[in-house]
């Protein structure tokens, strides 16, 4: 692996819906105890996030579920999420960043996530990676209220590994790594899990090779990894010495990428239900395709069985690409009702995913296809997601859409499966 320096800050707004929320209180995150969660789902539903206050003195986790957080906690308040806010808060959270990097240098990870590459300007202002950093910290705490957690390191892993493992344990919120670093800081690190790039997955399949440090790894044989985890395992090898030759500008456009809707139901759906619900997800994730002027070949639905243990998995493949939510639902449903099926399952969770959309203007006709009949189907479409965006979801809905089994209306007052 190529060895690239550069100097890369990785950047965090620590608890950030529960910090947002406290602060439309005029309350301070660290010591008010507070959740985001929807209670109206029910006390299953899942926390979002969690106060830094009620994590240290109660253990109250994010992504937890209600019915794990003591309710007899004093003053205890339960926000629901608002996703609207909370992105008018991360706009605002990322202009502060173009005030120090360009647009090339900066890389949106996440909602609350972000990448700097500040290389290029420390001369200028005369500044060191943790000075410069620091700049950045005070600005958003002095603008925003929020608190930033903060890694800076040579690469993008080590900024990120910097950042979660030593940075948010840190009474400032900051922690910088260099090569020399990583023996120190990231080899004794267990469970495997805590570094970035190795999920649960893959940490049960190298436990079972008896690696149970990231150490471990570093010490072993990258051609004895490559070969049993193929290009994956190499590049863990590397990681574990502190090495990325990706760049920051390089991962900032993607040539291909997949759109996805989705959702957790919030009750158990019936067999005969389901199609309903697959035109819904049609109809959104064609609205998405359409905002982001992107078609697509390749879809895939997935089905969630109540019981966690499978679904029914779906490829829908068309000829020619498309963002036309009637062709999408339609052979969705289609090879859904294909599947033979018993009549009493029930489900809990859908998505659909678009998958390597490309942009409209790479789309070539072709003679094979019934031209004016796409046509027209793409003039209404067009109709229907121009009506949705300018007038709201209900002047521009499925008739399907006031039945008990769709969640069509629901979705629409939504962002991101959250009420707005």
């Amino acid at each position: 692996m190529k060895r690239i320096d550069r100097n890369i800050l990785a950047i965090d707004l620590k608890s950030f819906y529960a910090s947002v929320e406290c602060l439309d209180r005029d309350l301070d995150p660290f010591t008010t105890p507070l959740v985001v969660a929807d209670e109206s789902r029910g006390n299953g539903t899942i926390v979002l996030a969690a106060s830094p206050y009620i994590k240290a003195k109660y253990g109250v986790k994010s992504r937890c579920r209600l019915y794990e957080v003591p309710k007899d906690i004093p003053g205890l308040i339960i926000a629901q999420p608002k996703m609207k806010r909370y992105l008018e808060k991360s706009a605002e959270i990322n202009d502060i960043y173009r005030e120090y990097v360009s647009e090339e240098d900066m890389f949106i990870y996440s909602i609350d996530e972000s990448f700097l590459d500040v290389t290029n300007y420390l001369k200028i202002h005369n500044d060191t990676p943790k000075s410069y950093a620091r700049k950045i910290i005070d600005e958003i705490r002095d603008k925003t209220g929020l608190t930033v957690t903060a890694g800076i390191g040579l690469n993008l892993f080590m900024a990120k590994a910097a950042m979660d493992i030593e940075a948010k344990h840190r009474p400032d919120f900051l922690a910088e790594w260099n090569y020399e670093s990583i023996p120190t800081h990231l080899w004794p690190i267990s469970p495997l899990s805590k570094m970035w790039g190795i999920g649960s997955r893959l940490e049960k399949r190298l436990n079972a090779l008896g690696f149970y440090t990231i150490g471990d790894i570093a010490c072993s044989d990258p051609n004895y990894l490559k070969e049993k985890f193929g290009s994956i395992g190499e590049e863990i090898y590397y990681h574990t010495l502190g090495y990325d030759d990706a760049l920051l500008q390089d991962v900032y456009v993607s040539d291909n990428h997949s759109l996805s809707v989705g959702q957790v139901l919030l009750r158990d759906f019936t067999l005969e239900e389901i199609p309903t619900l697959i035109r819904d997800m049609a109809i959104e994730l064609s609205d998405r395709m359409y905002e982001e002027n992107v078609l697509a070949n390749t879809f895939f639905l997935y089905v969630g069985y109540k019981d966690g243990s499978g679904g029914v998995s779906k490829r829908i493949q068309f000829y020619t690409p498309t963002d036309a939510a009637t062709k999408i639902g339609k052979e969705a449903v289609r090879l859904f009702l294909e599947e033979r099926i018993p009549e009493d399952t029930l489900f809990r969770q859908i998505f659909l995913v678009a998958g390597e959309v490309r942009s409209k203007e790479m789309y070539q006709p072709s003679l094979f296809e019934d031209y004016e009949s796409d046509c027209k189907l793409r003039t209404l479409e067009k109709t229907l997601v121009s009506i949705r965006r300018k007038y709201g979801a209900r002047l521009a809905m499925p008739c399907s859409a006031l039945s008990l089994s769709s969640t069509f209306l629901q979705r629409s007052q939504q962002i991101g499966g959250h009420h707005a």
